[in-house]
């Protein structure tokens, strides 16, 4: 009956509606088989099958599934999986073109020759089978179909050019995922179709792609296998892969079959290549574009009349040789080279003992080696198979559980999700097999199930690495809706269609930095649009705000809350700055003007409120003269100036200007001019910003945390920003110019030439300790003298030295004045010590003088407790050549009055009197001499001091009752050489070291305490 089948060859390019026609034939008839090359283009096929007539009535018979009916009518099946003698009225074979194929051809070849329908045979390919069908299939009958599209080449294209609805065909994994993970940075994402892919996670990568979820989709060869998808343009990222064996370049017929698949039903299509591949030549393009291909010459064939009697028979069936030109032997197949290698291991060979072990064995080697671990490996498993079905007759269910329970795990990356689905498809292939397990039910549900979980899970992984979610739902909404829906929540979140797409930060738009350059300008649109009346309302809202709620940061930027609205910018005047506002243009005209208002209102009225008294003195139109203009100086510093800059304008100024000036404010300190309100803060903060503006400084310096009565004193910022801050650098500190000119109060009481000691108000004025406030009075010009002595006051004292401890007394406190402390010499002080009416009368010691002077059980007398004080007289710096020596300015001159009567020498700021006024003046204005010894220098100062203490010392052991007569008294010469001793360490090894020298300027540079080098 086989033989009045009629048996029709439907030939065409890709896109010609073959595998449509046949489908169609196929329901035409009561039952029927089509094979289809791939079980991803079965599933699809058998869908469409189940769709039109029903699922009780459609079977799909696959390696790896099967699903038969009771009632099966139709079945759907790969090639390889298509049953023999079932008498179906219609069969059809689907790429009957891959006779050639090295790896499968002689499957199809087989089906060629030997597969019939009852009443009709359909065999669907390329034209280049035409000659080799018309030579294998007598009275066969040839229909040709055009293909209903053009196709064009369109050259290279990076893949960042890539047009939607394109794909991207690579031919190894490591190729595909690389190109995948590109799209995604670039376009969002795409979907990823191959032939190793389980048909759950293939149909779920392509309802990605043809959703509309992603517009790009990264496959391998497997698409030009009669995958049906909207594809617009092919793009080859190579034209060689690796077939089993080697690697080789795409035949024609093999790279139009792909490129075929561009172009659905009357759509035109393009294809080209991108990435590494090269461009196409004219002849193949000419090929391609037109579907001209060499036709096939020769079929690959292997024998189908196997025997089984013996292994060897077997194997001598299957390399048998063909007479027919048109065919030739296929290669060794996995099938063939499993079964010599399980006959060469001796445990196999053993077992074989008829024709029917030989048919289980050739039916285990048939076992796809689908883990492709190693050949060794899938030896290893078969044996272990045929092992169970020869001696148990099915595969113990208790090893199958264990090795599908290993698979059953759902967690890992997509490489790890692969390998365990390569590795159940090999247990779904052995259930499937009839009669191979003991329960098939269970174990085809099981070993689904399982793939179903990998497969769901696989398909997450690719999700979730290679497609932006976000993206694609932006682009499926874009194309369902004309417009999209955005929201924005009280934290400023903008959401399109559900999706973030960024913050709405003030009135600045700042989208999400993850979203893919070409769904960025999607989303951007979509955001701006729903935007618009956001902007708007918050306008409002910022325009009606109170200034509680705007401020201004250090480096001019202008807040709202904790958004930034804008920046201050230089204006015409210091005290008048202009604001920029932080507006996108997308929001109009309308808002930005309205922020930019509500903007210089703020700072308008914070700037009038800080430094109101500044414009108050600016206004008053009583200041005349040079108060005026000494006004509009001060305005011009923002209210502070060092006095040393202005020191010629303050002389000039008469008392009547000063008061003026006065009312507003203005203090005249010793070292720095200011309005004490100022200094405050709030508008130090201000001062510091405006100053910045109108200097045209890129960062601006920061004001001191509030508070603080010192800073330290940084060698690199400049003096000026001290000013500015309300601080004068003085040694390694600056300190708050309020505080320093309360300082200066105190230190004019004091007499700097005679020296004096800082008092507990001057530490508490400053905040310091003793060691820190002498680092300060040397930046003030102020030397300090560090010395030490006994705590508190004697209570005995001796008739020794008195002329030692009245030398002390000035040190002491006890006797003012400086005439009393020059009375006394170093010469008065040895002839005292030496005097022998000083000594008292006093019994010899009756014990040895090298007995222990103090008893056993006693100790001995407690030494008094020193402290460390410092004397300050004024030495300021030498105004004059910086290279002058200080040993060539001659003997310094003498006379005039005492420091303590002369204010002007003890205040360098101080305003002083006219020159013939002065006292201590001749009548020619010069000074006259001063005297000799109107101040004892400061060695003879040291040396009494340690003869002060050393007459404490002891008096106080003279008082003890136990002590020896020796030790309470001690000889005239022992004193005399104490004082002696004391002189020497006191006295400077020579005169310049005594001096102060002027350092060179590198080495005020060097400490930092260079005035100029602060200025910058």
């Amino acid at each position: 009956m086989a033989s009045e089948t009629r048996i029709t060859a439907v030939l065409g390019p890709t896109n010609t509606g073959k595998t449509h026609y046949a489908i169609e034939r196929m329901l035409a008839h009561r039952t029927g088989v089509i094979g289809l090359p791939l079980r991803l283009l079965a599933r699809e096929v058998y869908d469409r099958v189940v769709e039109k007539r029903g699922p009780s009535v459609v079977a799909l018979i696959t390696g790896e599934e099967r699903i038969v009916p009771e009632r099966t009518q139709y079945w759907v099946c790969t090639v390889e999986a298509m049953p023999e003698g079932i008498g179906a009225d219609f069969l059809a074979i689907d790429e009957i073109q891959l006779c050639a194929d090295p790896e499968r051809g002689h499957v199809f070849t087989d089906r060629l020759l030997r597969a019939r329908g009852l009443l009709e045979t359909m065999f669907l390919g390329s034209h280049t089978m035409r000659g080799a069908i018309a030579a294998q299939v007598p009275r066969v009958q040839f229909v040709g179909r055009e293909r209903f599209s053009t196709l064009t080449y369109n050259g290279s294209r990076k893949i960042s050019r890539m047009p939607p609805r394109s794909a991207i065909v690579g031919f190894s994994v490591e190729n595909v995922y690389a190109i995948a993970e590109l799209i995604r940075r670039q376009k969002g994402g795409c979907a990823v179709v191959m032939g190793a892919l389980s048909p759950r996670t293939r149909n779920a990568q392509v309802a990605l792609y043809q959703n509309g979820d992603v517009d790009f989709l990264v496959a391998t060869d497997a698409i030009g296998m009669g995958l049906n998808l909207d594809i617009g343009h092919v793009a080859f990222s190579a034209t060689a892969k690796f077939d089993g064996r080697r690697m080789r370049h795409l035949f024609p017929h093999e790279l139009g079959q792909i490129a075929g698949r561009a172009g659905r039903h009357t759509q035109a299509g393009t294809f080209g290549v991108t990435g590494e591949a090269s461009a196409f030549d004219e002849d193949l393009v000419d090929a391609l574009e037109n579907h001209r291909f060499a036709p096939i010459k020769r079929l690959s064939w292997r024998n189908s009349a196997l025997e089984f009697g013996t292994v060897e028979k077997l194997i001598a069936s299957l390399e048998a040789p063909t007479a027919d030109e048109w065919l030739t032997r296929a290669r060794e197949s996995d099938d063939v080279l499993a079964l010599k290698s399980l006959i060469e291991a001796g445990e196999v060979r053993g077992r074989v003992t008829g024709p029917k072990d030989v048919k289980l064995l050739w039916d285990v080697c048939r076992i796809p080696d689908f883990r492709g671990i190693s050949s060794a490996e899938h030896a290893t498993l078969l044996t272990r198979i045929f092992g169970f079905l020869r001696d148990d007759g099915h595969v113990s269910d208790d090893w199958l559980a264990t090795q599908i329970k290993r698979i059953d795990r759902t967690e890992g990356d997509i490489d790890a999700l692969s390998k365990r689905l390569a590795f159940i498809r090999t247990w779904t292939y052995i259930a499937q097999r009839k009669g191979w397990v003991s329960d098939e039910s269970h174990w085809r549900g099981e070993t689904r199930a399982v793939e179903d979980r990998l497969s769901d899970a696989l398909h997450g992984a690719l999700t979730q690495r290679f497609v932006d979610r976000r993206t694609s739902v932006l682009l499926r909404r874009l194309k369902q809706k004309e417009s999209l829906v955005a929201e924005v929540n009280d934290k400023g979140e903008v959401t399109v269609e559900g999706e973030f797409a960024g913050r709405l930060e003030g009135f600045r738009f700042q989208q999400d930095a993850s979203t893919s350059p070409d769904a960025a300008r999607t989303l951007r649109q979509a955001a701006y649009e729903s935007l618009r009346p956001e902007f708007s309302l918050r306008a409002d809202r910022f325009y009606n705000a109170p200034d509680t709620e705007l401020d201004f940061t250090e480096q001019g930027g202008l807040m709202w809350g904790s958004t930034a609205v804008g920046k201050l910018v230089k204006g015409a005047d210091v005290l008048k700055p202009g604001v920029e506002p932080f507006v996108d243009e997308e929001a109009g005209t309308d808002v930005a003007e309205k922020v930019k208002r509500r903007l210089q209102h703020f700072i308008d009225r914070k700037t009038s409120t800080l430094f109101d008294p500044l414009l108050a003195m600016s206004r008053d139109e009583t200041l005349v003269g040079l108060a005026r203009g000494f006004a509009f100086r001060l305005v011009e510093q923002l209210g502070v100036i060092p006095r040393e800059s202005v020191a010629a304008e303050v002389k000039e100024l008469d008392q009547e200007a000063r008061s003026a000036l006065r009312k507003h404010g203005v203090r005249f300190g010793q070292y720095t001019i200011f309005q004490q309100a100022l200094l405050k803060p709030a508008p130090t903060r201000l001062r510091l910003v405006l100053w910045s503006l109108a200097n045209n400084l890129d960062e601006f310096p920061q004001s001191p945390p509030p508070g603080l009565v010192t800073i330290p004193n940084i060698a690199e910022v400049p003096k000026t920003y001290y000013t500015l801050s309300g601080y004068h650098p003085a040694g390694t500190r600056a300190i708050r110019i309020d505080m320093l000119e309360r300082l200066a109060d105190l230190l004019r009481a004091k007499d700097s030439r005679a020296g004096f000691e800082a008092t507990p108000d001057m530490l508490s004025i400053t905040g310091m300790t003793l060691e820190q406030f002498a680092d300060l009075m040397a930046g003030l010009g102020y030397k300090g003298e560090k010395a030490e002595r006994a705590k508190g006051k004697p209570e005995a004292k001796t008739a020794l030295a008195p002329a030692a401890e009245a030398a002390a007394a000035p040190e002491a406190g006890t006797q003012p004045g400086a005439e009393a402390a020059a009375e006394t010499s170093p010469e008065a002080l040895i002839a005292a010590a030496e005097e022998p009416t000083a000594e008292p009368v006093v019994e010899a010691a009756p014990e040895p003088a090298t007995a222990n002077p103090i008893p056993e059980g006693e100790s001995a007398a407690p030494v008094a407790e020193l402290e460390t004080y410092y004397t300050f007289t004024w030495a300021p710096r030498p105004r004059g050549n910086r290279g002058e020596s200080r040993g060539d300015r001659g003997p310094r001159r003498e006379g005039g009055a005492p420091q303590g009567q002369r204010r002007e020498a003890a205040a360098p700021g101080a305003e002083r009197a006219p020159r013939e006024k002065r006292e201590g003046t001749g009548a020619n204005g010069k000074r006259e001499p001063r005297p000799q010894g109107d101040r004892p220098r400061a060695s003879v100062r040291k040396a009494t001091a340690r003869a002060a203490t050393a007459s404490r010392a002891r008096s106080v052991m003279a008082a003890s009752p136990r002590a020896n007569t020796a030790t309470r008294v001690a000889s005239p010469a022992a004193v005399t050489r104490t004082a002696r001793a004391a002189m020497r360490r006191a006295r400077p090894r020579s005169r310049r070291s005594t001096r102060t020298t002027p350092l060179p300027f590198w080495q005020h540079c060097a400490t930092g305490s260079n005035p100029c080098r602060r200025r910058g």
